[in-house]
């Protein structure tokens, strides 16, 4: 193969794919982005095992800091949910590039490797920090539990039978018992 022609697929998925989500984060308010990524980290865990584990961490703030957006994103878990917090002192921060969190939340990478290859850094109080990065490894997303935990009976059921009918992989519901 010509090596002039060959594509490095990082270069590409950096460049055209991520700089383009850089530029929201840069131009609007942080605030105004974990308003809006705790409403959909919420909705997702509707129906989610993982959600009955976050009153674990109550009263605890997060901060995730993509460091070339840049952009500082602060939480607290509050009654078993997301909330916005106001920036300030986190109990623990998590710091990394966009597509390393994008690769975390995707399940692309094991948050493990990340963190041992220091691609992402968490730092804090380390009993919350491991807490943290234990409920991220234990995440499994279960997309049949949370069709039928935000839509009614008749309705998920329809949704289902068409996503089992999709192709698409990793998201496949399990069949009907």
């Amino acid at each position: 193969m010509n090596p002039g022609i060959m594509v490095d697929l990082n270069y590409v998925m950096y460049h055209v794919l991520l700089t383009p989500l850089k530029v929201p984060l840069r131009l609007l308010p942080d605030a105004l982005h974990t308003e809006v990524l705790a409403r959909v980290f919420n909705h997702l865990l509707r129906g989610q095992a993982i959600a009955a584990r976050l009153g674990e961490l109550e009263g605890k703030t997060i901060c995730l800091d993509i460091t070339d957006a840049p952009c500082r994103l602060h939480f607290r878990i509050q009654n078993g949910r997301l909330r916005p917090s106001g920036a300030g002192r986190a109990d623990v921060s998590i710091r990394g590039t966009l597509a390393d969190f994008l690769d975390l939340a995707a399940r692309r990478e094991d948050p493990d490797t990340l963190f041992f290859h220091r691609r992402l850094c968490i730092e804090g109080d380390t009993e919350t920090g491991l807490h943290v990065k234990n409920l991220l490894d234990a995440l499994d997303y279960d997309i049949e539990a949370h069709v039928r935990a935000v839509l009614v009976a008749p309705l998920a059921d329809l949704a289902l039978g068409i996503i089992r009918r999709l192709p698409l992989p990793g998201l496949q519901p399990s069949r009907p018992r």
